[in-house]
């Protein structure tokens, strides 16, 4: 293994929204991505942070990220959520995500997490596989609600 999986640090927001973007052009969405790299720096290294990052660094390079916090469960307490796994394309296949999916997975663990959650798209093949060969229960029952922050806006209480 010639990367290191080690703790995000607020110098390594430029290159994790860079690698956010990718994540979003390959998933058919490049327009999604709105936030600032002040955004991210605030809420990942801030007074009152709300996630956490892993980054798999090659030759001083971040060559992935993983973007992780912690939800609540009414039924199982705290929980892990993985928001985004990324490795540029460039690198993928070398293990990167493997080892960062596992250091979040031991960060659920040493959290003692009630569970750990994930999203991946229905036509994201190679996840899925990958997923799957941890033996993750991928759920297709539930349907996922969201409201835009410009769609908060307007409604009316």
């Amino acid at each position: 293994m010639d990367f290191v999986i080690r703790k995000g640090r607020k110098t390594d927001c430029k290159r994790t929204l860079e690698l956010i973007q990718e994540l979003a052009e390959y998933e058919k969405a490049p327009n999604e991505v709105t936030i600032s790299l002040e955004e991210l720096e605030i809420d990942g290294f801030g007074e009152n942070s709300i996630y956490e990052l892993l980054v798999a660094e090659q030759n001083n390079q971040i060559i992935g990220i993983a973007l992780f916090y912690e939800k609540y469960s009414t039924w199982k307490g705290r929980c892990l959520y993985l928001e985004d796994l990324v490795v540029t394309k460039a690198k993928r296949g070398i293990g990167a995500g493997k080892a960062l999916f596992e250091a979040v997975i031991a960060v659920a663990k040493e959290k003692e997490s009630g569970r750990m959650e994930w999203q991946v798209l229905d036509w994201n093949t190679p996840a899925i596989d990958f997923y799957k060969s941890y033996q993750a229960e991928l759920d297709g029952t539930w349907f996922n609600g969201r409201f835009t922050r410009e769609q908060l806006e307007h409604i009316k209480l």
